[in-house]
Order: structure tokens, then sequence, then C-alpha cells
């Protein structure tokens, strides 16, 4: 089971996204709990859940610097969405993404 967590300016923007990542991973057979929260909402979402990924909204990625510093030494990637992806909200790809730095952190 892997554990995706986006986030965003507030929760909802990425909520269509989690819904088609979802759907990617049921028909690739993946196991995976995908869900959105805003950015104010990580830390105590953390204190409760062991997530293997963080991948960033675009209206959020300036606070990249900050999630990095808050996830040091837990082995947790932390990434931004490839913006065209999100744009498209292309579940596929961004679920690619989420795969690929969960496998070679």
């Amino acid at each position: 089971m892997k554990t995706i967590m986006l986030v965003c300016s507030a929760g909802m923007s990425t909520s269509l996204l989690v819904t088609k990542m979802q759907k990617a991973a049921e028909e690739q057979g993946i196991e995976a709990d995908i869900f959105a929260i805003s950015a104010s909402e990580v830390d105590s979402t953390l204190d409760k859940k062991n997530i293997d990924v963080l991948l960033l909204g675009p209206q959020v990625k300036f606070m990249m610097k900050q999630f990095q510093s808050k996830l040091e030494g837990k082995n947790i990637p932390v990434e931004s969405i490839n913006m065209q992806y999100y744009g498209m909200m292309n579940g596929e790809k961004v679920l690619e993404q989420a795969i690929d730095l969960i496998a070679n952190r």
C-alpha cells in the first residue's frame, strides 16, 4: 500500500486530480491511499499518518523548502506536481511521478 499526499492551498483543487489518480491506480492494480489536504493541515496529518511521498500543487510549490526541512531524515520525497500534468488533470502521469519518487527514495 502506497500513501500519496497531495498538498494545495485549500485541499479543494486537487480533489479531482486525486479521483483521477485513484482510478489510474485501480486500473494498474496499485494499492494506494491517495488524498489531498491544505498546506495548513500537513503537520497534523504527518503526526497521524505514515506517508510515502508528498506532492505539492502548483499553488504551493513556493513552500517546497519548508516541507523538505520538515521531512528531513524521514526518507519521504517531496516534489511539486508537473505543471502540465496538473493543468490537464492527468492522474495517470501524476501517479507515475509519485510511484517513481517512492521507488527512487
